[in-house]
């Protein structure tokens, strides 16, 4: 059985630049491609493993944008997660949010619980906040995204589900 997989997520064997795919429903876009379950249990391992052999940069789905791998801890297991998710911006504001239609990503729900998050961005490695928006700070910020990032916008005209959004801080390096 195949999944659909979301945005927040680089799959294996895609191909081509996102900033292309104007329609959440195009049918080349990475999230509407089918995979096993075999390959969703391992695709974020070769994009995090290129992200960091490349200092940020990576092929495939999320060629020419902008990667973080933002770590979390889990809400109910406590422990480390990593993701890579495509960064997104507001002016000086760092942002993510996710395309996954029938239930909010894993990583949305642990931020939601600790907003103590690791950010790895290019080749340097930060503690950070993540914090959901909630409220008229979510209004507001979910206005002015859906009014300038096309792809966000068609998406939610798409789903009930009010898109995940949150902020990232970044705070002190991390030692290596």
């Amino acid at each position: 059985m195949g999944h659909t997989a979301g945005m927040s997520e680089t799959l294996p064997g895609t191909t081509g630049n996102t900033a292309a795919i104007t329609s959440y429903d195009d049918p080349d876009a990475p999230w509407n491609q089918k995979f096993s379950d075999d390959d969703i249990a391992h695709w974020n391992d070769g994009v995090i493993q290129e992200f960091r052999d490349n200092a940020g940069k990576v092929g495939g789905a999320y060629e020419g944008g902008e990667l973080i791998l933002l770590t979390t801890t889990g809400a109910r297991s406590g422990k480390r997660h990593m993701v890579p998710l495509g960064l997104l911006r507001r002016g000086e504001t760092l942002y993510v949010s996710s395309f996954i239609e029938d239930r909010y990503p894993a990583w949305y729900h642990n931020v939601k619980a600790d907003s103590a998050v690791t950010i790895e961005l290019g080749s340097t490695t930060y503690r950070g906040t993540a914090r959901a928006l909630e409220g008229a700070e979510y209004d507001e910020f979910a206005t002015w995204v859906t009014t300038n990032n096309p792809l966000l916008a068609d998406y939610q005209s798409k789903v009930s589900r009010p898109l995940p959004l949150v902020v990232l801080e970044l705070g002190d390096p991390v030692e290596s």
